[in-house]
């Protein structure tokens, strides 16, 4: 058991023997007993309510924090996904762009390769 409830036993033991040892009438210890349980009922009730009002404040707070985390998980996706897409549309600019220098490399190649030819030709005649 724990050191607590090892305590807690302890005093219910030392409550119960003072008041069937304490010199009273039967009808006053019925009666103290009584009222003690009362008490102890009342104490309980409280705490059980302080119990509940502390789970409530901690749901509470564990909601607020669970919200804030999912809107900041939220604004991460967006602002990823704008920076993906950002990116996609730059790949696809410069895409264009290497292909369009890749067409004028072709094409000037291709005319050097024809003036070539027609110059070997000329020299070869």
């Amino acid at each position: 058991m724990s050191k607590t409830t090892n305590v807690l036993f302890a005093a219910i033991g030392g409550f119960v023997a003072g008041i069937l040892l304490a010199p009273k009438s039967g009808q006053e210890t019925r009666d103290e007993i009584k009222q003690k349980s009362r008490d102890a009922k009342e104490a309980a009730r409280v705490k059980a309510a302080e119990a509940r009002a502390a789970a409530k404040e901690g749901m509470t707070t564990l909601r607020h924090g669970a919200d804030a985390a999912g809107k900041e998980v939220s604004e991460f996706g967006k602002s990823a996904r704008t920076t993906a897409e950002k990116i996609a549309a730059e790949a696809a600019e410069l895409g264009g762009e290497a292909r369009t220098r890749a067409s004028r490399v072709a094409s000037d190649a291709k005319a050097t390769g024809h003036s070539i030819q027609k110059d070997a030709e000329k020299r070869l005649k």
